[in-house]
């Protein structure tokens, strides 16, 4: 198998290092901002990464055959601002890696990004990318498209987009198959380990909560895929041809004073700012007219609410207590019953999201709050754990704190992917990856042989 040498940009925990080792590459060069996961890299793989890339000199990057970047992300998220290549303080990093290739005329190369990197500013941002590096820039064929771990056998839904380049012709190059066979979290997770980190009296309290409207509901009753947002449940503000805002601006507080807020609450009961506090964060957006989604889950909500009142009521007094954030659940097990306790868990900025066993949620770069939760054994999942989503289970080390382990692993590419990606580019063989989930011992219960093929 012909050896080859390869460059890791932006290089994290060394998701591409792991799949690249893998497949017969050398490492020659790895950059890493964070001195924290440089000492990591080091510690992982024998090599110490330059700092921050905006301090690296395309010539200081020796030769190479493969340059791998996952250049950050966010400035293209639909999460962040999404201020692309204009974002100061990342969105132009991606001109580095232009400038490396440009110098060092690697044969191939890598890039990974979130979907949205592909629609960003009408398209234009991807237009940009192929008009730099492609035939009519650097002189590189280009090929892109969107992959997940749950499409190889691992259980995680994590979409992202890959592109490759090659100095010569892709005119024969095909993307690895999905496999797209059935996966369960289960086959990533120990039983109850003594490090998990236990629930915290109020994320139980709420979670109890929700369970308890769960079995509340009518046994006839299929709990509904839009998200519940309970402050709507009783709460009559303008929404359709106006909002609050706009009600507002024509006629002060007063003009709001008719309506319920939150739960039903009355605005009349209130006054000046505290009417306005007392409708749902989501309504008290300064638009003169919500956009069509927000028009949509709000009548959704309604109209959910005038059908089921009768034993929603009695239970919505216990969800006051908790913070808007966790007054909305989001019921991704469409046509199941049972228990909130009965599946995967994890609290976003949308809602409690409850998930069925087969995946784990994206892993991003999260905080401790964020990180998906085991029901049925109502604790965190473990940084060792979330490594497996991330086929890094190899590692040595990782980051000392949970909070610095957790937000690398969301910010880590999944080395399985990378590696099924890079094989396909390569067009060579490979040996078996010891970071691969199909290698962990028989006790873990490996993923599904169909994963081998892909690899």
């Amino acid at each position: 198998m012909k050896k080859f040498r390869f460059v890791d940009l932006f290089a994290g925990l060394g998701g591409f290092h792991v799949a690249l080792d893998a497949l017969g590459g050398q490492c020659v060069f790895a950059a890493e901002w964070k001195p924290h996961l440089q000492d990591l890299y080091e510690t992982n793989f024998g090599l110490r990464p330059a700092g921050d890339i905006t301090d690296v000199l395309p010539e200081m990057v020796p030769d190479h055959d493969v340059l791998t970047a996952g250049f950050p992300c966010q400035p293209f998220s639909k999460a962040g601002e999404q201020k692309g290549f204009e974002c100061t303080e990342q969105g132009d990093l991606f001109f580095n890696v232009e400038a490396i290739i440009k110098a060092k005329k690697p044969q191939f190369f890598i890039l990974e990004n979130v979907p949205n990197l592909l629609n960003h500013d009408g398209g234009r941002t991807w237009q940009t990318i192929q008009a730099l590096l492609g035939v009519g820039g650097l002189g590189y064929d280009i090929r892109a498209t969107r992959f997940s771990p749950h499409h190889f056998g691992i259980p995680q839904i994590r979409e992202r987009v890959y592109i490759v380049g090659s100095r010569s012709s892709l005119s024969h190059f095909e993307w690895p198959e999905p496999t797209h066979s059935e996966t369960s979290i289960e086959t990533v997770l120990d039983a109850f380990p003594p490090d998990a980190k236990s629930l915290s009296p109020q994320v139980e309290d709420c979670l109890t909560q929700w369970n308890k409207f769960v079995k509340a509901a009518p046994k006839k009753l299929y709990l509904p895929s839009f998200p519940l947002w309970s402050m709507e449940w009783g709460a009559d503000y303008p929404f359709e041809d106006e909002t609050p805002y706009a009600v507002y601006a024509a006629k002060g507080m007063r003009g709001l004073a008719k309506f319920r807020g939150s739960h039903g609450r009355p605005l009349r009961e209130l006054s000046g700012d505290e009417r306005w506090l007392a409708l749902p964060s989501h309504a008290r957006s300064e638009q003169l007219e919500f956009p069509k989604w927000k028009k949509d889950f709000i009548r959704q909500n309604r109209r959910f609410y005038a059908e089921n009142c009768s034993w929603i009521d009695p239970w919505m007094k216990d969800i006051l207590r908790f913070p808007s954030s966790l007054q909305k659940l989001e019921w991704n097990v469409q046509g199941e019953k049972g228990e909130v306790w009965d599946y995967v868990l994890q609290f976003r900025a949308s809602g409690v999201r409850v998930k069925r066993r087969n995946t784990a949620p994206s892993l991003i770069a999260m905080t401790d709050t964020q990180v998906p939760i085991i029901g049925w054994e109502r604790r965190y999942m473990t940084p060792r754990e979330c490594a497996r989503l991330q086929s890094l289970s190899e590692l040595k080390a990782l980051p000392s704190s949970n909070s610095r382990a957790f937000q690398a692993l969301g910010n880590a590419v999944n080395a399985d992917v990378v590696r099924a990606v890079a094989r396909a580019l390569l067009g060579q063989g490979t040996r078996p990856s010891k970071t691969s989930l199909l290698s962990e011992k028989a006790s873990r219960r490996s993923i599904v042989p169909e994963l081998a093929k892909a690899l």
